[in-house]
């Protein structure tokens, strides 16, 4: 459980582990200004939506790399060399599928 420090105006500026005596108060781990002042909505952690932005981060590196010709896909793990490939196929799969450019194609 946090210790929570507040400004004249009674919003949480600072949460520490430890207690500030006269300074701070303890609150639960979930209250909703704890949860509200770390950027949780709904006691929901953050790290899912995080995770799957930073997994494309890290394939967007992976191409990067290997177009440079700084690694080789081959290089990589076979497991490693199907996830990649089994993202690129089905992010392009999306990607045709919702072409607004193309006004032919039905969706």
């Amino acid at each position: 459980m946090p210790y929570a420090i507040r400004n004249s105006a009674g919003e949480i500026i600072a949460l520490l582990r430890d207690e500030a005596p006269g300074v701070s108060e303890l609150l639960e781990g979930e209250h909703p200004e704890v949860v509200a002042f770390v950027g949780r909505s709904g006691g929901a952690k953050p790290f899912p939506g995080l995770d799957a932005e930073f997994v494309r981060v890290v394939e967007d590196l992976i191409d990067t790399l290997v177009g440079k010709g700084v690694v080789r896909v081959t290089d990589l793990p076979l497991a490693a060399q199907r996830k990649l490939r089994t993202r690129k196929d089905v992010r392009e799969r999306m990607r045709e599928a919702v072409d607004p450019l193309d006004k032919g194609r039905v969706v």
